[in-house]
């Protein structure tokens, strides 16, 4: 899956009968921050996303799981609208590591011998 910000739409009259109804979206890729990537995808709107909505598209066959694309040719699929991206410090995500390996080493440490 990818996070991104919807910033245009496809318009295609002539298309796949499999595809008739379906709305093309373009998506631009974006950091957890929501700053803008190079990268772009079209994809199917299966929620009615807008104009600079933050989504969650995903891709390859698991485009193809929602009511709206299931048996579709179809490669990456709005299926979510974010509310909220929460990013930790990475200070805060080390101590929570270590503090986890050294409750493990100690669990370890306490196992008897075989």
């Amino acid at each position: 899956m990818l996070i991104g910000r919807v910033v245009g739409e496809v318009w295609a009259t002539v298309k796949d009968e499999k595809l008739e109804g379906a709305r093309f979206m373009i998506v631009q890729q974006v950091d957890p921050q929501y700053r803008p990537q190079s990268a772009f995808v079209v994809a199917v709107d299966s929620l009615n996303a807008g104009p600079g909505d933050i989504v969650l598209v995903a891709q390859g066959s698991s485009a193809r799981q929602t009511k709206a694309t299931q048996s579709r040719p179809v490669d990456a699929v709005i299926m979510a609208v974010v509310d909220r991206v929460d990013v930790w410090p990475a200070d805060a995500l080390d101590r929570d590591y270590e503090q986890r390996r050294r409750r493990i080493d100690d669990l370890l440490a306490q196992q008897p011998e075989s």
